[in-house]
């Protein structure tokens, strides 16, 4: 995956999910965007420990990113 790509994948995370993720008392910070199509995230605040984080990953994140960036794989959480 090309750095423009990467770019544009933190700068959605950033604008478009971590909004929605704060006002729910919660924050995302992207940790890492592989070559073969990884973004891995770390939820912080409320969304750390909620037992619905699964849901926000894969309904929220993972979900928007690949509608968005067919190079996403997947998106792994890191603890």
């Amino acid at each position: 995956m090309n750095q423009e790509t990467k770019d544009r994948i933190k700068k959605v995370i950033e604008e478009r999910i971590r909004p929605g993720i704060k006002g729910d008392g919660g924050d995302i910070e992207l940790v890492e965007v592989t070559d073969d199509g990884v973004v891995r995230v770390q939820l912080k605040g409320a969304c750390a420990h909620c037992p619905f984080s699964s849901m926000t990953l894969a309904i929220g994140v993972e979900q928007t990113l690949k509608e968005l960036f067919p190079e996403v794989v997947r998106v792994d959480p890191v603890i």
